[in-house]
């Protein structure tokens, strides 16, 4: 880790932030940071920037839950911007994009596509609007769900021992789906699953697998 010391501010007070996800190398987004909120990114290790439009400190995640661990900040040659690797959890952009930066290559960002289909089942949940499969699920009870997510998981099992990629990718649709109507019955969150994939990561980082 840096020095706040070592760092070159700008007139503003300011130094770009170039937020990079440590394991891919793919830039997720440029922000800026002042000197309190590197500071609290160094103390916390998750990022903290300063808004420009808002004329405030902002922690990334605070309110979406898609935080940044911090793994290494390293600055430039001149000390006036900062490289910030990061285990990202969840997507970088407000957008749901996996990075601000769109390449033209960029596909749907799974975790946002995931957490909205996550809100939509718990909304079912709460509702439970009439001639809903997902509310037919949830009245009957969380053995009928077991059950499904068991069929779901032989049904793609089936589908991969055929070689039927077409096939692969329904039945992981509908046991992905059948999972999260799983998660939401049980009340396990989605940003339980994803600290727990960031912890994981970290761990065979660390151990060289």
């Amino acid at each position: 880790m840096i020095n706040v010391d070592e760092i070159h501010f700008d007139e503003r007070g300011l130094v770009p932030a170039i937020v990079q996800d440590a394991a891919t190398r793919e830039v997720l987004t440029l922000a800026y940071m002042n000197r309190e909120s590197l500071a609290r990114t160094l103390e916390t290790n998750q990022t903290w920037f300063w808004s420009r439009s808002r004329n405030e400190l902002w922690h990334k995640g605070e309110t979406s839950g898609n935080t940044q661990e911090v793994v290494k900040i390293a600055p430039d040659c001149d000390r006036d911007a900062v490289i910030v690797l990061v285990n990202p959890v969840g997507p970088a952009c407000h957008t749901g994009a996996v990075s601000c930066f769109d390449t033209g290559t960029q596909q749907p960002a799974l975790g946002a596509l995931l957490d909205q289909l996550y809100e939509l089942i718990q909304s079912r949940e709460r509702e439970r609007p009439s001639g809903s499969y997902t509310t037919y699920l949830f009245e009957a009870g969380l053995d009928k769900i077991l059950k499904k997510v068991g069929e779901e998981s032989a049904e793609t099992i089936i589908a991969a021992k055929n070689d039927d990629d077409t096939r692969l990718t329904a039945e992981s649709a509908d046991l992905v789906y059948h999972l999260l109507v799983l998660l939401v019955a049980r009340g396990v969150s989605l940003n339980s699953v994803a600290h727990e994939l960031v912890r994981r990561r970290k761990g065979q980082s660390e151990s060289g697998t």
